[in-house]
This record gives structure tokens, C-alpha cells and sequence, in this order.
């Protein structure tokens, strides 16, 4: 009986990007079974690889913009840009991505999210009314301080001194915003984890050890994190830090919330929306997906427990 086979995966880290891997499935499939009807889609759920995709299925035209990796380096980061809606598609790995580093080299200490800025104001001078925003893949853990702080906010201390490197953010006394700068009547963010910005479950103890944090260095983090949390509180009235998902990308989804207003979004749900993955699963017989490594965290918001979610929802099998 031939069968009506969708191949859905996302990316295996560090191996195949997710057009790789749904290409390698395919071909062993229709290896074994030629008869059969595939359709391939690959997918993000907010990480590496997100821009290009979900832009593929939108149509949007990639764009590169000078900025700086999250050594400050010289580099190019892509974006995406989708003009009849006025539609930006930022994916943050481009430019404070920990795939952009040689590994081992920096310290977490070292690095911020200065070099999303120039792809936001390159964003909002193309005349973005909207953004739509990956960010996991990240080398950094500044609670998207360097992010603000290159567009224009000032994080002063007690002497309204100005600080300039997340670390010293311990050290905080108030934040006042630019004059002028981006602002878009919407930024969606999506996230692919539920963790607070601090405490036992927040970014940097639960995710910094895999950017190079060591046990030693949680005090000072948690102290400058937890400052600018409450910096922020005051300015904005709202408990951020506490959002489910503020903890994603070293805090990145709490720097996008505070500075410009982003709302953090399940990173699968968003791009399944766009890529019609309802429809889609309803049109086959069987769904395949996969990643890297199937765990626990698998099925905690990552794109293939999305996928298994909705094929049983729907009522088709998965594998």
C-alpha cells in the first residue's frame, strides 16, 4: 500500500542542519520503500536554523548586516525580510551564536548580545513593523544587556556612573532608556524552554554550564542578573525574570521582553502556525521526526515533541 509520508525533523547539532536531515531520511526511506509519496519539512523550533527556514516558507528575501559576534568580532549576520507585510525574521545565533566561536576560547564573562543591535535597527530602517525572532543557539548569558546597551539604554550605578559589561551589573542602580530607537508594533520570540531568568531552574545554572560557566562563577552571575531584574521591575511595573521562557538564550528572552517589548512565544508553536503543520500532518499517513538526541527535554517544548504532540492529537501515527 503506498503510503503518504511527511519527514519532519529538526536539526542534528553539530551534524546535519534540518534540511540535511530530512534529506538523509528521505532517501532511506524511498530507499526501502520507493513507492511511497514524501514530503519533507524540515523545522526550528527557535534555534539554529530558524531564520532560513521559516523565511523559505514565507518567501522572504535574506539580507546581511557589518555587526559583531558575541566576542565583539567583526562579522556579517543574515536576516530576513518579507516587504508586502513589513516582516522581519531575526534568528539571534547569527550573531551571538555559539557555533560563530572557537571552542573553549571565551568565557561567558567575556561575551554579550551587542551584535543584535545593528540587525534590529537594519530591521527597523527597512521599515519592520514586525519581528519575529530565533533565539536559541546562543554563546551568551548578559540577560540581553549588550543588546540594550547598544541600542541606546544606559545601566547606571549609585554615582550614575555607566556600566559596561554585564558582570558589573551587580552594581546597578536604575536604567534609563534611549531617546530613539527601534520599535516595532510587534516582536514575537520563540523559545524552546520554560525557565526562568534566575534561581535553580534560571539560565545561568541550568544552561551556562554548557557555555562555560563554572560552579564558582553562579554568585556573580545570579548577583548582576538579579540586579538587572530588579532594575527592570521598577522601570516597567512587571515581574519579567519571571516569565516562563525569560531564561531561554542566557536570558535573551527577558532582554528582548524588557527592551523591546517582545512576547515570548513556544518556539514550535510558532513556526508549526506558519508552516501550516496541521494541514500537513492531516495530509499523511505517517510522520517521521527527529533531532540530534531524543531525551526527557525532548518532550519539555523542543520541536520533535511538538511534532509527536500534534500527530497524536490529530491521530497519525509518528515515528
Amino acid at each position: 500500500m503506498k503510503l503518504r509520508v511527511l519527514v519532519a525533523p529538526d536539526k542534528f547539532k553539530g551534524t546535519l542542519t534540518a534540511v540535511e536531515a530530512a534529506a538523509a531520511i528521505g532517501a532511506g526511506w524511498s530507499g526501502v520503500r520507493p513507492g511511497d509519496e514524501l514530503s519533507l519539512l524540515p523545522m526550528s523550533d527557535g534555534g539554529d536554523g530558524f531564520g532560513a527556514l521559516l523565511g523559505a516558507i514565507l518567501g522572504a528575501e535574506g539580507r546581511r548586516v557589518e555587526t559583531c559576534d558575541a566576542a565583539h568580532r567583526p562579522c556579517q549576520s543574515e536576516w530576513w525580510w518579507e516587504p508586502r507585510e513589513r516582516l522581519a525574521i531575526v534568528e539571534a545565533a547569527r550573531a551571538n551564536g555559539l557555533a560563530q566561536l572557537p571552542p573553549g576560547r571565551f568565557h561567558p564573562f567575556e561575551l554579550d548580545t551587542r551584535g543584535l543591535a545593528a540587525v534590529f535597527q537594519a530591521a527597523s530602517a527597512a521599515g519592520a513593523r514586525r519581528c519575529l525572532v530565533g533565539i536559541g543557539g546562543s554563546a551568551t548569558n548578559d540577560g540581553g544587556f549588550g543588546l540594550a546597551h547598544a541600542l541606546g539604554w544606559r545601566f547606571l550605578d549609585r554615582e550614575a556612573r555607566p556600566i559596561e559589561r554585564w558582570t558589573e551589573l551587580e552594581r546597578l542602580e536604575r536604567i534609563e532608556p534611549p531617546v530613539a530607537g527601534p520599535r516595532f508594533e510587534e516582536v514575537r520570540v520563540a523559545v524552546d524552554v520554560q525557565n526562568p531568568l534566575l534561581g535553580p531552574e534560571g539560565c545561568s545554572r541550568i544552561y551556562g554550564p554548557q557555555k562555560g560557566l563554572r560552579s564558582e562563577d553562579f554568585p556573580l552571575a545570579d548577583r548582576s542578573l538579579g540586579r538587572l531584574a530588579d532594575a527592570v521591575r521598577v522601570l516597567t511595573g512587571q515581574d519579567i525574570a519571571g516569565w516562563p521562557g525569560a531564561g531561554a538564550a542566557g536570558g535573551l528572552g527577558f532582554g528582548l521582553c524588557a527592551f523591546l517589548q517582545g512576547r515570548l512565544t513556544p518556539g514550535f508553536e510558532l513556526f508549526a502556525g506558519y508552516a501550516g503543520f496541521r494541514e500537513r500532518i492531516l495530509g499523511a499517513d505517517l510522520v517521521i521526526t527527529a533531532e540530534g538526541s531524543i531525551d526527557a527535554s525532548s518532550l519539555m517544548g523542543k520541536g520533535v515533541g511538538g511534532v509527536a504532540a500534534l500527530c497524536r492529537e490529530l491521530h497519525r501515527p509518528c515515528l
